[in-house]
């Protein structure tokens, strides 16, 4: 399975601060839980990946469009 395998699998997402000084990823499907957490420059660094990812699926969009 890859980034490009499309899934019919629902899943819940929250993201927030722990007390701990940590950033949490929390993904609930099916019963499944999976925290993740990390200091927050991991966590910067994350959000600047999925920011560079939306730009690049909006320039395959606009492709997709001409």
């Amino acid at each position: 399975m890859g980034i490009n395998t499309e899934r019919d699998i629902e899943a819940n997402m929250q993201i927030g601060p722990t007390d701990a000084g940590m950033v949490r990823i929390f993904i609930e499907s099916q019963g499944f839980e999976v925290p993740m957490d990390f200091d927050p420059e991991e966590a910067e660094e994350i959000a600047e990946e999925i920011i560079a990812a939306a730009k690049a699926a909006r320039a395959i969009e606009g492709n997709r469009r001409r």
